[in-house]
């Protein structure tokens, strides 16, 4: 205890005098101190100078601690909780490079070329046999109720407005988006990612912005495709099997079609490309655990991608197709 504790102790009461007794040294460990209430004297011996503490006399246990736990220090986000923050994350970052005019060119032309016409021959023959397949049940129950000159009206509608986009998009995502989550898991978990920032460049601008553009402008082109060759085999199998002359479905078709079914089929379309890209950029970019962890972000990169499709699909043809429609009835001449 030093001397300034002993001081302001005494002047907790002015009665009392504090002074050290002249016939005893002072000692660091133990100290005599002579207190003098009014007429007699009373010595005290303070063993333990730390039992005074805050200038009041106090015992000698321990005080509490006064640390408290701090809340989530030990909780961490689900991982499809931060998977799904970093594909937000991902998608505006994205959106600030295409604004910003920050594009990799050479990159972007090199992944339009392979989910352009590396894609073709799969959504074509996928579209072909779709568009037969929804052939075969239209044009058995539309000609035995005597409708078929509205086969052609039914199959436009369906093959611009749903099928095409759908289709085309759960190729794109079988094909495209399960190889850009595991060409980026394999770079996260080998650290080539690190090795691009490391050099200057980084990964959004090099790897990732590329590809989202190239699913953006490339599938609105196979949905285009998908639906023309998805009616043409509509109109052979109807034509070969079931005798609906050609000429019937295809002016059908051209009566009931309206400019914004196709303009819709693009936004659709462009839509569910920019979905593929992001989620399994991100489901990539966010890869760890060697190759067993690869393996996992690529088959749920293709889950999710899907999933977003339908929900994405959904919202577009409740927002676009809304009220009572007449393109049918157009069809029926």
């Amino acid at each position: 205890m030093g001397s300034n504790s002993l001081f302001r102790l005494s002047r907790l009461n002015p009665a009392f005098s504090l002074h050290p007794k002249p016939d005893s040294p002072l000692l660091p460990a133990r100290t005599r101190i002579a207190i003098k209430p009014n007429r007699h004297q009373l010595i005290t011996r303070v063993s333990h100078p730390d039992s005074i503490i805050n200038n009041s006399p106090t015992t000698s246990s321990p005080l509490p601690s006064s640390s408290h736990p701090v809340l989530f220090t030990n909780w961490t986000p689900p991982r499809p909780l931060w998977r799904g923050l970093s594909a937000l994350v991902l998608a505006g970052q994205v959106a600030h490079r295409v604004l910003t005019g920050r594009v990799h060119r050479r990159n972007t032309l090199q992944q339009l070329q392979r989910v352009g016409p590396g894609s073709t021959g799969v959504s074509l023959l996928t579209a072909a046999f779709v568009g037969m397949a929804f052939t075969i049940q239209f044009v058995r129950e539309f000609t035995r109720l005597g409708l078929h000159h509205s086969v052609g009206g039914v199959l436009a509608l369906a093959l611009s407005r749903e099928l095409s986009p759908v289709v085309t998009a759960v190729v794109a995502a079988g094909r495209v988006g399960s190889a850009f989550a595991a060409e980026l898991g394999t770079m996260q978990v080998s650290e080539q990612t690190d090795t691009l920032r490391v050099l200057g460049t980084q990964p959004v601008d090099y790897l990732v912005t590329p590809r989202v553009l190239a699913c953006i402008v490339a599938l609105p082109v196979l949905t285009l495709l998908c639906f023309t060759v998805g009616l043409a085999s509509s109109a052979f199998l109807a034509d070969t099997i079931f005798g609906v002359s050609v000429n019937i479905i295809l002016d059908s078709a051209r009566r009931a079609l309206r400019p914004w079914d196709v303009l819709s089929a693009m936004i659709k379309s462009q839509v569910f490309g920019a979905v593929i890209s992001v989620v399994s950029c991100a489901w990539g970019v966010t890869t760890h655990g060697g190759a067993k962890g690869v393996g996992e972000s690529t088959t749920s990169a293709v889950v999710i991608s899907l999933v977003g499709i339908f929900i994405a699909d959904f919202a577009l043809s409740y927002m676009f197709f809304q009220g009572a429609g007449d393109s049918l009835k157009s069809a029926m001449g």
